[in-house]
């Protein structure tokens, strides 16, 4: 490929897992043998927090608030990346929580992102962004950015709801922006054995035919790998739920034309 595969995680309902699954599905693309950079976007730092990088969350200037705000600052991204052992990242930041308004009023609010991923993002296969849990300007960047969403989401009723009100804002920023913004998947997380989460997995299914629905587990060793700091394919390779986020990052190479493994 010339240029790089963008994806953002979103879904603006809370306590999906949004961000655990971003990190593993970043995590199982590097285990591939891809490169990868890892964007939090969400002000509330749970994916920085989740890589082990408290202590950049809390960093003072120059932040990703100072390149969304801030065309002087924009090619400064690159100074903002950290390694990781599976990823790059650009993490988030205190300051972030005041972004929102400030892109309200910028010129080319919702394509500061883009802007700024210029600067870097030919060093990659993949960035993946980590959207924030709500649809303001920080998801239009996001999605504007990426152009390819993945969806995480309950095994739920709650989550068609929400999954409807994402469509709604993806159709709105499409019309906007005249761009097309691509659904890669959606990915079921912290599936238990119940009545709903069955008759939700068969909706998933009937709701997207024409893209793959992945089934996560409720583990234990998912929370534990994100408080070690890793994805799960790293911390517990042998565990099932990491062989299924493998296959996401099978299903995803093959979507975005890469060839086989390179690790």
């Amino acid at each position: 490929m010339t240029e790089p595969a963008k994806l953002c995680v979103s879904n603006q309902k809370g306590g999906v897992g949004k961000t655990t699954v971003a990190i593993n599905v970043a995590g199982a693309l590097n285990a591939r043998g891809r490169e990868v950079l890892f964007v939090d976007l969400d002000p509330q730092g749970n994916a920085t927090e989740g890589l082990g990088l408290v202590d950049e969350y809390e960093a003072e200037p120059p932040s990703l608030f100072d390149v969304l705000t801030d065309p002087e600052q924009r090619e400064r991204i690159g100074d903002l990346v950290v390694e990781h052992e599976e990823m790059d990242v650009v993490p988030s930041n205190i300051d972030m929580t005041a972004v929102e308004p400030e892109l309200v009023l910028a010129r080319r609010g919702g394509e500061q992102l883009a802007l700024a991923l210029e600067h870097v993002e030919d060093a990659y296969d993949y960035v993946v962004v980590d959207c924030p849990p709500h649809l303001g300007y920080l998801a239009d960047n996001a999605l504007f950015a990426t152009r390819n969403v993945l969806i995480p989401a309950l095994a739920e009723s709650t989550s068609k709801r929400a999954l409807e009100l994402l469509f709604d804002h993806i159709e709105s920023l499409e019309l906007d922006y005249e761009i097309e913004i691509t659904d890669r998947c959606v990915v079921a997380n912290r599936v238990e054995e119940t009545n709903e989460a069955k008759e939700m997995m068969a909706w998933f299914r009937q709701a997207f035919p024409d893209i793959p629905v992945w089934e996560v587990r409720k583990r234990v060793a998912l929370q534990r790998a994100f408080t070690d700091g890793r994805s799960v394919v790293r911390y517990r390779p042998d565990l099932d739920m990491a062989a299924v986020f493998d296959e996401i990052a099978a299903d995803l190479d093959e979507q975005f034309g890469f060839a086989e493994v390179t690790a």
